[in-house]
């Protein structure tokens, strides 16, 4: 399978596609996060697949020293430029997360809006809980913040349309064996662009057995950035909090 972040991550159209995310459940998740963990002002964050810095940004300005990662020179451009906007220092890092090696230990590592399991295979997923393992010191946490594969099996949209910028956005998506694929048309001025975003599905069982067999200890489960109780099947995500 070909790795279809690196391609649709650099695209001006991917920004375009999620422009609507939703700043104030950035919000909520930080918070989350911060109110179930004990690090002081001052500890050092470490953000895996940043994206366009929207959590990296709030953890600067909660006064963390940030450090955040991503493939995509697009998005860090995009995650700079609002950093600077912002008026908080982080230390942007181009890499991909299976290679990543940085020197510093970091006191909580976190992998969020569903950063994880675009990898072909279970192996190379997996390695993100191995390094943020590495990158902690002792005692810190790493939060990983997914899709509830239930929820999606049950509720999944299988075609939605909308304009952005006199641009018609087609988004198709439907599960094919243990992933879930959207295939995305984007059309303006009669000119058809396509791309596909494929992303393993994994169950809260699966995703706390690996954590657990990297030496983690689970501290708290949720089931959305409102800190509800995870619910198999009700709830659209699952948050992990986990301690080294």
């Amino acid at each position: 399978m070909k790795e279809w972040f690196k391609d649709w991550f650099n695209t001006e159209e991917y920004l375009n596609v999620y422009r609507h995310r939703n700043e104030e459940d950035a919000k909520q998740l930080v918070q989350l996060i911060l109110e179930n963990i004990d690090i002081p002002l001052n500890s050092k964050v470490l953000d895996l697949a940043c994206g366009p810095g929207r959590h990296s940004i709030l953890f600067a300005q909660k006064g963390y020293k940030v450090s955040a990662v991503d493939l995509s020179k697009n998005l860090l451009i995009v995650a700079l430029n609002s950093a600077i906007k912002a008026n908080v220092d982080i230390n942007f890092i181009e890499a991909d997360l299976r290679n990543l090696c940085i020197k510093p230990k970091f006191d909580l590592v976190v992998n969020l809006f569903t950063s994880f399991g675009y990898f072909e295979n279970d192996r190379e997923n997996f390695k993100l809980f191995g390094k943020a393992f590495y990158f902690l010191d002792d005692n810190g946490y790493f939060v990983l913040d997914f899709f509830n594969k239930c929820y999606i099996e049950k509720n999944i949209v299988p075609r939605s349309e909308g304009y952005i910028d006199h641009t018609r956005i087609i988004q198709e998506r439907k599960i094919e064996g243990k992933r879930v694929i959207k295939r995305i048309t984007m059309v303006k001025d009669n000119i058809e662009r396509h791309f596909m975003e494929s992303v393993r599905m994994y169950d809260k069982d699966e995703l706390v057995n690996e954590i657990e067999k990297r030496g983690f200890k689970i501290k708290n489960i949720f089931g959305g950035v409102r800190g509800r109780t995870f619910d198999l099947e009700t709830s659209p995500r699952i948050i992990i909090i986990a301690r080294k």
